[in-house]
């Protein structure tokens, strides 16, 4: 299998929605002033076309590497991670006087009308992305998806005694397995590692050694430290629970197969502070009597997740986010233009006649992070350094793995890819 066809072998979900339902929930034009930013010579005018999603989807005025008038680099960090420009300025625009209430966003109280009509709207556009079913709650939460490795045994099973699967891919899948045991029995069902030899492949279910009687079973859907990505929704007895921290909005998600999703927001949706809890609502107030109220998933389905202060402005800008996905024509569309990103940087590796090694099997290659060495250590340091001279910054590995990782989340304007694949063909030629 190719590079193409692999960025091409996309998860089995249906998709439901469609470009023109979304249109009235788009940033609208009009609704925004042009305006000029200390960090662009120019003014900005968000503007949005649902029904033609193309690589210019994610495109600003920042597209050269470095540029000029705005200073801005093409930004590969695996998270927190790049932030389409058009959001930023339209917060920027906000920031001292939102929508003319005399107030920032960080300032207004949280139980005020200003900030309760962002907070719904956000949640109201995040259930059109994703087509959430109405028996799901939509839940705002802290701490970052690390905490959800206790709140899920802490809220799903009842005692220690009690029993959790794990298929662990990566890095991610095992910090969860080993706080989850910490309150309750664990086994892993099956180990990408002890399969492949390092995480580099995901296990075929058939050889999953699942518990019978398991309260969840529980996916890191995208390892982001490995790449490695699950492309097909795994069918299990068992409530289904998925961290999709690195790969949440990057494509259609049937929400019905899962009990429980959680995502943090610094990869694909805005700024760290905020975790994306989506969980059943017959899940709900079972949580075990040592769970701590601010991990009990009915403290915050029932406070519309203010039990107490939340992080407002990530909330916000999430929702901006939101806002421009839904005027991108959904996560269809989203889908199409990472796969046509992935592709690039894939091809260039590919051609690259082993100068370049992506390490991951072909079934599982990530859409979002991008792991690839070469054959010395000194070699990757000097087109780390070099990358970043030219304006292709956040480069490194994970340190616990090493090598290089282009992180090319929805954000990432296909200009960004082109523009590392053509200098990895830059600086082969002149090392090989």
């Amino acid at each position: 299998m190719n590079a193409s066809q692999v960025v091409n072998k996309t998860a089995s979900v249906k998709v439901r929605s469609n470009a023109s339902e979304r249109k009235g929930h788009a940033i609208q034009p009009q609704t925004l002033k042009a305006r000029r930013s200390p960090l662009q010579g120019a003014p900005v005018e968000l503007k949005s076309n649902a029904s033609n999603f193309s690589r210019a989807a994610f495109k600003t005025e920042a597209v050269a590497a470095p540029d000029a008038a705005t200073g801005r680099v093409f930004n590969f960090s695996a998270g927190p991670a790049v932030l389409p420009l058009d959001v930023l300025e339209k917060a920027q625009s906000d920031l001292v006087n939102w929508e003319g209430c005399g107030m920032s966003v960080m300032e207004m109280s949280h139980r005020g009308k200003n900030f309760t009509s962002i907070y719904n709207k956000a949640q109201a556009d995040l259930k059109k992305l994703l087509e959430v079913p109405d028996n799901y709650k939509i839940l705002f939460m802290q701490g970052g998806a690390s905490t959800q490795f206790a709140c899920l045994p802490l809220n799903l099973t009842e005692s220690p005694e009690d029993t959790v699967d794990f298929v662990v891919t990566g890095s991610w899948g095992k910090k969860a397995y080993q706080e989850c045991g910490r309150y309750c029995k664990t086994n892993i069902a099956a180990d990408g590692k002890e399969y492949a030899g390092k995480y580099t492949d995901i296990p075929p279910q058939s050889e999953w050694k699942l518990t019978p009687g398991a309260k969840y079973v529980h996916i890191c859907e995208n390892e982001t430290i490995q790449g490695v990505e699950f492309k097909e929704v795994p069918e299990t007895e068992a409530l289904l629970v998925a961290d999709m921290s690195s790969n949440f909005l990057s494509h259609p998600i049937d929400v019905s197969k899962y009990g429980v999703i959680y995502a943090g927001a610094q990869k694909n949706l805005g700024p760290a502070g905020v975790t994306i809890v989506i969980v059943r609502e017959d899940l709900i107030g079972k949580a075990r009597p040592e769970c701590p109220v601010m991990l009990d998933y009915e403290t915050m389905a029932a406070n519309d997740s203010m039990y107490n202060t939340p992080p407002c402005f990530s909330i916000y800008m999430c929702g901006l986010v939101f806002e421009k996905l839904l005027s991108m024509g959904g996560l269809a569309e989203v889908q199409k233009y990472n796969e046509q990103k992935a592709a690039v940087i894939y091809n260039a590796i590919d051609a690259s006649e082993g100068f370049y090694t992506c390490p991951n099997a072909a079934g599982v290659k990530s859409l979002m992070n991008i792991p690839f060495t070469m054959a010395t250590p000194e070699l990757e340091k000097a087109f780390i350094a070099e990358a970043a001279e030219a304006g292709l910054m956040e480069l490194k590995g994970h340190r616990s793995v090493g090598g290089v990782r282009a992180s090319i989340y929805n954000s990432m304007p296909m200009e960004g890819v082109e523009a590392l694949a053509n200098f990895m063909k830059e600086f082969q030629a002149r090392n090989q």
